[in-house]
């Protein structure tokens, strides 16, 4: 049995756009040590004593395993241990010897992921992201508000997860591990049967001497065990494997799964129970006081007694409201200290801020008037304990709103990561391929080339190739593509996938975080937290928002008292009970309260999340805001014409004869030279040629090596087969080595190419022999989709490796007037680069090696998920159903998630300029109508909850075009 490398596996899925390149060195295990090599440049040396000095003083240092100095390439080469040393301190021994070190290689850049808590707008994710990018040895920082997460860069041997966390929670802000890089291939055990530490110590070499365990985290408090290892060596169960059968005698081991609790889930529900939780308290106060200040005193006489003096002036009512405000203030809202205090310890100020101000302005004031009371016979003032506690309730009110609708925008995302089923069943084998056992296991414990069953009506566990039997294969919730795919020995089967009939057995090959479910999940995730480059709006504003607020806020209540003092306004304006000083401060606390730049902050990210997590359900993964935002400006798109217009599995229809040879010895020539070739149509022409010579008497299987064999991109093969110089590809190729072209072979080749075939010449020893004629049928919605695209006003224009005849007829079949053909990979990247010289946001629609410079240089690269790799790592936007109807769709959802963007800003935008003059008392003196601080808390958590809900209406959306569309 064959077994699989990671060559095969689409790593791109895993990549995205941030991604930070760097030179590894590999470990090399010598016994328990390991050992690793690290090469740099030392420039200065000018002589052998200067290399041996250097050589010295590396040696001196415990860890250094060899250390060699070239002073003539001014090169080091040291070999150290990684357990005792670090990269960097062999830096620091080299320049503290008075020598300059010079193209260092970074060292291993770790990756980890964290759930922040305690963001409530940009400028806290600003904060947070500032705080991380300020760590020594963190490389890259990217904060998502929205997906409450952070995504970080860092050099292992400066800093690690521990004290990146730290940094973050004495910036304010609560901090969780969610994964490290590490993560991709470990396995969380339960040990049982460990009666004394020694037992762990057992277990620990036991794993530790297993070829491919890489590192082993043990938990001596809760008895659980950690392991990484590589998937290709090997799994889960043989670690259970070796853990049993390091007991002996009186001490048995046992060990099982251990899956830990999704936290995200129970941490969002927390949350929601929280600020549920914290709402009641606060409306348990809030309601008594709203009681005695706004109700009890219209509905005489059952509020006299509220009027009954204690001392002086102060009366029952101003007591009561002041009992039950001052928990409320202080122990209920205690949070909006919290993070004011954070938040202006970093010089910076949000939400939290203003609330604070707004509540401790009413509350402060308030308490004075009662103080003032107290110790007067004749004061008479008017408090309002009942604008603080209602602002405070009303905000937990807003907050717990949002975060139940925020927990809806990742919903497509969450049902994505369920699809897997828990459950497979695993069989096993004997040599001849039958079966000998079955048994029911938990997929995590499955490992890279196991024969599982798939029964009819069953999910598949883990992606992998199918052995025995044929389905039909539901495949719409990973691809959008609604049609059931047929399945037969040798196709490929996604884990999640729904079998439909018929028994399935399938080898795995990717199996835990390499599955393409678990790559998707990841990627979008990724999306998610890079931002698009329309939030740096959000981010600009969010810079001077508070402070304008505050001078807003300031200059109402100084306006509003001065003009009251002056007699600027009748004194009928200012509410019985209430004085020129309370009402302007009321104006100006209702200011401060409304606006608020939460709304702001979530219009983009939450548009994003739910835009990305939909793509993905319906088969498009987006790299990105950015790749998101393009997308809908683009008005020129660009593709490719084999295997993404047309269907990408050429055939040969016929093969025509020009010279001497026979048919046996063109096809044993055109057999040597193609089979070293990947291209599709060398497959196609191979195939070809292997059933003509089978036909004409040779079935040989042998294939006679090529010598000199190279590769022309975009042209063909060649290569010396025995004594003659063979030649395989299109007209480009004979003219590069000057093979002639008769006019018989110009008129066959003419006559070919009119039907939109491609014309494939074999030359032999500098003369043309023959030709195949190969045609790549065109894809079924291909027309549709260009004609579709052409009313959206975008023009469709086909650049292609493909001679021109062969082009023109491919593009007039499905509607392209532009064409572009005999072009190699470099020249579809300068046709883009010309496209936009003039003005164009140009798309590239691809799928092969060829096609990834031009899909890097396009502002948005669109790959073909059947393609290449290469391109799919390329590309901003993947197409994970092979359906050119999903470009249209990218662009579409594009469209209407930047229209969602829009109206959000406007929406904020809006609320907040039109809340802020009703707040600061614009419509007062013509209607009458302010705005209580109380009320103005209630709107301010309305705009968060609309612009969250406004967002959500994407997950509504659907595709404008669909199969069996006209």
């Amino acid at each position: 049995m064959e077994v699989n490398r990671k060559d095969d596996l689409k790593a791109s899925l895993l990549g995205s756009s941030d991604r930070v390149e760097v030179s590894v060195a590999l470990p090399i295990h010598n016994g328990e040590k390991k050992v690793k090599t690290v090469m740099f440049k030392i420039s200065g040396i000018k002589c052998a004593s200067f290399s041996n000095s250097i050589e010295s003083a590396l040696g001196k240092l415990n860890g250094i395993e060899n250390a060699m100095v070239s002073p003539l390439e001014g090169q080091a080469v040291v070999t150290y241990m990684e357990d005792l040393i670090t990269v960097k301190a062999i830096k620091e021994i080299v320049e503290d010897a008075g020598f300059q070190v010079g193209e260092f290689p970074e060292q291993d850049i770790a990756v980890c992921r964290l759930r922040i808590k305690g963001m409530t707008c940009t400028k806290c994710s600003e904060s947070v992201e500032h705080v991380l990018s300020m760590i020594d040895g963190v490389k890259k920082a990217l904060v998502g508000l929205a997906l409450e997460q952070a995504k970080v860069h860092f050099d292992p041997n400066v800093t690690n997860t521990a004290r990146i966390i730290e940094a973050v929670e004495d910036a304010g802000f609560g901090a969780d591990l969610l994964s490290s890089g590490s993560d991709a291939n470990k396995v969380h055990l339960k040990l049982e049967g460990i009666k004394a530490p020694e037992d762990l110590t057992v277990i620990q070499s036991s794993l530790e001497s297993l070829q491919g365990v890489n590192h082993i985290d043990m938990d001596l408090e809760i008895h659980k065990i950690t392991a990484s290892y590589d998937p290709d060596i090997t799994g889960p169960r043989s670690l259970i494997q070796c853990i049993n059968e390091a007991g002996n005698g009186p001490n048995s081991y046992h060990a099982s799964l251990y899956v830990p609790p999704r936290h995200r889930e129970a941490e969002r529900q927390h949350e929601i129970q929280m600020y549920r939780n914290k709402f009641l308290w606060s409306c348990l106060c809030s309601v008594p006081v709203f009681i005695f200040s706004m109700v009890l005193p219209m509905l005489q006489p059952y509020g006299n007694w509220l009027d009954y003096k204690v001392h002086n002036m102060l009366t029952v009512g101003m007591l009561l409201r002041w009992v039950f405000c001052t928990p409320v203030q202080f122990i209920i809202g205690r949070r909006f200290y919290v993070g004011s205090y954070h938040a202006l310890r970093r010089r910076s100020a949000n939400m939290d801020v203003l609330v604070a101000l707004g509540t401790n302005a009413a509350y402060f004031y308030s308490v004075y008037v009662v103080i003032k009371a107290l110790t007067s016979d004749t004061f008479e003032g008017q408090e309002f304990f009942e604008t603080s506690a209602m602002l405070i309730s009303f905000i937990l009110l807003g907050k717990y709103l949002e975060v139940v609708a925020k927990g809806k925008t990742s919903e497509a995302l969450a049902k994505l990561a369920d699809l897997a089923p828990d459950i497979a069943y695993l069989l096993t084998l004997d040599d001849d391929g039958n079966v000998i056992s079955e048994m029911e296991i938990s997929t995590q414990l499955l490992q890279r080339n196991d024969m599982i069953k798939i029964i009819p009506g069953a999910k598949a566990p883990v992606d992998g190739t199918v052995i025995k039997g044929q389905s039909h294969v539901n495949e719409s919730m990973v691809t959008g593509e609604a049609r059931p795919i047929a399945k037969k020995p040798g196709d490929k089967v996604i884990g999640g996938t729904v079998n439909e009939n018929g028994c399935l057995m399938v080898r795995a090959t990717h199996v835990g975080e390499e599955t393409a479910l678990s790559q998707i999940v990841q990627l979008v995730e990724a999306a998610q937290l890079n931002q698009a480059p329309v939030q740096k709006l959000a981010d600009q504003i969010s810079k001077f928002f508070v402070p304008t607020v505050v001078l807003a806020a300031f200059i109402t209540w100084l306006g509003w008292f001065i003009s009251g003092e002056a007699g600027i306004y009748p004194k009928r304006w200012i509410p019985k009970d209430m004085a020129a000083f309370e009402l302007a401060l009321q104006f100006g606390i209702s200011v401060l309260v409304v606006a608020c730049p939460c709304a702001l902050g979530l219009a983009t990210p939450t548009a994003v999340m739910v835009a990305t997590g939909k793509g993905a359900s319906q088969g498009m993964l987006i790299k990105g805001g950015h790749a998101l935002e393009e997308a809908h400006k683009v008005k020129t798109i660009v593709f490719d014409k084999t295997g993404t217009l047309t269907v990408g599995k050429p055939a040969v229809v016929s093969a025509v004869l020009f010279s001497e040879f026979s048919m046996e010895e063109f096809c044993h020539m055109t057999i040597a030279a193609e089979s070293n070739s990947e291209h599709p149509i060398a497959k196609a022409v191979l195939k070809h040629a292997r059933k003509l010579s089978s036909k004409y008497g040779s079935s040989t299987e042998h294939v006679t090596e090529v010598k000199d064999f190279e590769v022309h991109l975009g042209a063909g093969v060649g290569g010396k087969v025995g004594d003659k110089r063979v030649l395989v590809g299109n007209k480009k190729l004979m003219r590069t080595f000057n093979v002639p072209i008769g006019p018989e072979v110009e008129s066959h080749i003419s006559e070919t190419e009119q039907l939109a075939r491609t014309c494939v010449l074999v030359a032999i020893d500098g003369k043309v022999a023959g030709y195949f004629a190969v045609t790549d049928p065109v894809k079924p919605e291909a027309e549709r989709v260009i004609s579709f695209l052409h009313s959206m006003g975008i023009s469709s224009i086909m650049v292609t490796g493909d001679n021109w005849a062969t082009a023109t007829a491919i593009a007039r079949q499905v509607g392209i007037r532009k064409v572009f053909a005999e072009t190699d990979p470099l020249g579809k990247a300068d046709k883009i680069k010309d496209l936009q010289m003039k003005g164009m946001t140009v798309a590239m629609v691809g799928d092969g090696i060829n096609d990834s410079p031009a899909l890097v240089a396009a502002d948005v690269g669109m790959a073909i998920g059947t393609g290449t790799d290469i391109a799919i790592e390329a590309a901003d936007i993947v197409l994970v159903n092979n359906n050119l109807e999903d470009v249209i769709t990218a662009i579409h959802l594009s469209k209407k998630t930047m229209s969602r963007i829009r109206l959000n800003y406007v929406w904020a935008l809006g609320y907040n300029v039109l809340g802020m003059s009703v707040a600061a008392g614009v419509l007062f003196p013509f209607t009458g109508i302010r705005l209580p601080p109380w009320l103005a808390g209630a709107c301010m958590a309305a705009s968060s909850i609309s612009v969250v809900c406004s967002s959500l209406l994407l997950q509504s959306y659907k595709k404008p075009l669909h199969a069996g569309d006209v």
